[in-house]
């Protein structure tokens, strides 16, 4: 016990000569002797839900580590660190602890003889150690104990409460971040144990801020269809005339009026011939075909269905 002196040498008095008055061992030195040992513990934390103070200190356990061991600022900094890179989904741990200054021996006279033993202090004292107060080396805490909790960003041996690590965990998740999983539905609100969480962005892809785009300048923004749209545009149908020529009988026309005969064979005169009644129709056809396929589902890319939320208080 570190704060604890012994105000009574109980041992020389063997040594001193029968007869002499301070062989004699004195209630009040055993008085005086016991207030210092119950001032000494009543300075020690509980075994049992210790309250804690200052700054505990406790080891820092090895990341991956999932015991009742207590758990330090650094181990929390380290797990929060890494906690991106990971895969695996974030479920809702308590971690509470606290560091003790144990007793490791106590030693009193028993009144008569002058031995001393820690046996007989600790019956006493009403006292053991491991069941009624903690050692120093890996103490093993029970009930609910209780320590400081550390300012967000520690970094240090001190032991991080559940407070400690729920804040760090906020931290990664303020208002307005989006918790994605590619496996399990949960709400972040039973998985993490904070917040309130709204799913968001179904059917839809991520995209980054551009503040010079005005398709992507606003948070929040949404757009886009899966869907193809044909851009706006126009088929234009050319024909060219491989050349031909005309007759000089001109069928289906009244030539009564014809002032301008057109030679025919390219001869410098032409006769108009006999009239044929019956009509003749000649021209090119320009046929239409369509080409292509729908445009249904034509803009997807390639894509892995996840679960998005976002943080909304």
């Amino acid at each position: 016990m570190a704060n604890y002196t012994k105000a009574t040498d109980f041992a020389s008095k063997d040594a001193l000569l029968t007869g002499d008055p301070n062989k004699i061992v004195k209630g009040t030195e055993i008085d005086d002797e016991f207030s210092n040992i119950q001032t000494a513990v009543n300075s020690k934390a509980d075994l049992l839900s210790p309250t804690l103070t200052g700054t505990p200190l406790a080891p820092t356990a090895t990341l991956g580590t999932n015991t009742t061991q207590i758990a330090t600022t650094a181990f929390v900094t380290t797990a929060v660190t890494n906690e991106r890179s990971a895969t695996a989904t974030l479920t809702n741990k308590t971690i509470s602890g606290g560091s003790v200054t144990g007793i490791t021996d106590l030693a009193v006279a028993d009144g008569g003889t002058g031995a001393s033993t820690a046996a007989d202090a600790r019956t006493n004292l009403g006292l053991v150690i491991g069941t009624d107060v903690a050692p120093v080396a890996s103490p093993t805490l029970t009930g609910t104990p209780l320590a400081p909790t550390a300012a967000l960003g520690t970094n240090t041996t001190q032991i991080a409460t559940t407070a400690f690590v729920q804040a760090a965990l906020q931290a990664l998740y303020p208002v307005g971040s989006v918790y994605i999983n590619a496996s399990d539905d949960t709400s972040p609100s039973t998985l993490l144990g904070f917040g309130t969480w709204a799913a968001v962005g179904a059917g839809k892809v991520l995209v980054d801020q551009d503040t010079g785009d005005t398709s992507f300048d606003t948070l929040g923004e949404t757009g886009g269809s899966k869907n193809a749209i044909v851009v706006s545009h126009t088929h234009t149908a050319s024909v060219t005339d491989p050349g031909h020529f005309h007759s000089d009988t001109v069928y289906g026309i009244d030539t009564t009026n014809v002032t301008t005969r057109i030679p025919a064979n390219g001869s410098d005169t032409a006769s108009v011939g006999t009239v044929n009644t019956t009509t003749k129709t000649t021209g090119i056809t320009v046929g239409i075909s369509t080409t292509g396929s729908s445009g249904t589902n034509a803009n997807l890319q390639p894509y892995v269905v996840v679960k998005m939320w976002k943080r909304t208080a």
